[in-house]
């Protein structure tokens, strides 16, 4: 059972996850700060607070605290804005990389020509 284990932690696409999700982590502490130090401030200016989290709608015993959730709104948008804009850049850049592959080199073109050519006398 050791040995699967270790087998299973060795793979790459498990170490690919474990830096993913530290990197994920990182970056979410990064999300926040812009968050609460930049974006909330602007927003604050516009509906006259600066601190969202403490917006509350009171109803009876009850607190919405509905300025927590846009906090985690605002969060989630912009991380889902930068991760789609990262999968966007390691496409095109994935794209490239392929289609270089797909075209043979120069040195492959003049092997063919050679051959080819070759062909043709030997008939």
């Amino acid at each position: 059972m050791l040995r699967e284990f270790k087998t299973f932690i060795a793979r790459g696409s498990v170490i690919d996850m474990a830096v993913g999700i530290i990197v994920g982590a990182a970056f979410t502490s990064i999300v926040k700060s812009l968050v609460n130090n930049l974006i909330n401030p602007l927003i604050g200016l516009f509906i006259g607070r600066i601190d969202l989290s403490n917006l509350v709608l009171i109803v009876g015993d009850a607190q919405f605290k509905y300025g927590s959730f846009l906090n985690a709104v605002i969060n989630f948008l912009i991380i889902s804005f930068v991760v789609f804009l990262m999968v966007k850049a390691i496409n095109t850049f994935r794209k490239k990389e392929d289609n270089q592959k797909d075209t043979p080199s120069e040195e492959v073109m003049y092997l063919k020509e050679i051959t080819e050519l070759l062909k043709k006398n030997k008939d």
